[in-house]
């Protein structure tokens, strides 16, 4: 039998992956998103009219609204509702930003999350799924496990993810809800954010430009591929109690200098790299460890780091008269 979820932050990179992946199960989406100008907003318009255009689009619905409107976030409960559960995918991300702007970030990530407990509260749906972030993970021991403290966050951003965290942990406690957190590491593949490294460094090369590095390139992280991301959020639908899960790609984190020899060697040009002082609120690795995905959602990664990128670079070529005009 068909589910209906409603899927937050529906054309952002993520979300819009997750919501095609329902629609392939057969079940119904409602989409929300506002549709900010974070970064270009024509791709997030492309990634919403490849939804709109998807086999099964008439069991997906998108509304343009900002969780962070408390009465126009219940009317849509109220007109569309109820929903198997809450996909809570919307968020400021980018850490760099949140230090630019910081009362935003708390506002989507924390005050947007408590809007939609509390309508799922009035309307009695049970789970939710909230998407987090491995940035909580500052400077603990590697790889990293979920229960590993992370109080002590560098920055805007991670602190707003962690004060999400435990709004949902305390409507665990107080209102039986179901909470699955997932915490992406690094994720990339097709339509990505454009502040993201894998992005920027495929549009940087193929249009010859030279690349900004923060710090001297050793920096490594745990890459993980969009859909392997998508199936492991959908996974964390099912009944666990409040559990937080990590998922990544489990593998030895790989340098930034390497994805940059390997983006050259697929798109035919090297690149020029112009070293800035290593941020302050980056982390140096970032590395997942996902026993607890296997064991609890059966949920491995299936797409390889090399796979990952050749398709990446293939859509960037594919859509390159209007991406290259996409700032990163």
């Amino acid at each position: 039998m068909s589910k209906k979820y409603l899927v937050t932050g529906a054309a952002g990179f993520i979300a819009s992956q997750v919501s095609k992946q329902l629609l392939d199960q057969g079940d119904r989406v409602v989409g929300v998103d506002n549709l900010n100008d974070y970064y270009d907003v024509r791709l997030k318009e492309w990634r919403l009219d490849q939804l709109k255009a998807y086999p099964n689009a008439e069991n997906f619905l998108f509304a343009s609204l900002n969780i962070e409107d408390q009465a126009n976030l219940r009317d849509l409960f109220q007109a569309h509702g109820p929903f198997d559960a809450v996909l809570n995918l919307a968020a400021r991300a980018g850490v760099r930003y949140s230090m630019e702007n910081p009362h935003v970030y708390l506002s989507t990530n924390a005050e947007g999350t408590l809007n939609l407990l509390e309508c799922m509260r009035a309307q009695g749906c049970k789970k939710l799924v909230l998407a987090s972030t491995s940035s909580l993970y500052a400077g603990q021991k590697m790889p990293f496990t979920e229960d590993l403290a992370v109080n002590e966050p560098l920055s805007p951003y991670a602190a707003s993810k962690k004060a999400g965290e435990l709004m949902a942990y305390s409507y665990h406690k107080l209102y039986q809800m179901d909470v699955s957190v997932v915490r992406f590491f690094t994720v990339f593949g097709p339509a990505g954010r454009p502040d993201m490294s894998p992005y920027r460094f495929i549009k940087l090369i193929a249009e010859e430009e030279t690349i900004q590095m923060f710090g001297d390139g050793s920096q490594s992280r745990d890459f993980t591929y969009v859909d392997d991301i998508a199936r492991g959020t959908i996974a964390a639908i099912q009944d666990v109690g409040y559990e937080i899960i990590n998922l990544g790609g489990g593998r030895n984190p790989v340098s930034l200098n390497t994805i940059i020899f390997k983006l050259e060697k697929l798109i035919g040009r090297k690149t020029k790299i112009d070293r800035k002082p290593f941020h302050v609120a980056d982390l140096m690795e970032t590395w997942a460890d996902i026993s607890k995905a296997k064991n609890l959602l059966g949920w491995e990664p299936q797409v390889s780091l090399e796979e990952g990128l050749e398709k990446s670079v293939q859509w960037y070529m594919d859509n390159r008269h209007w991406l290259k005009e996409v700032q990163v």
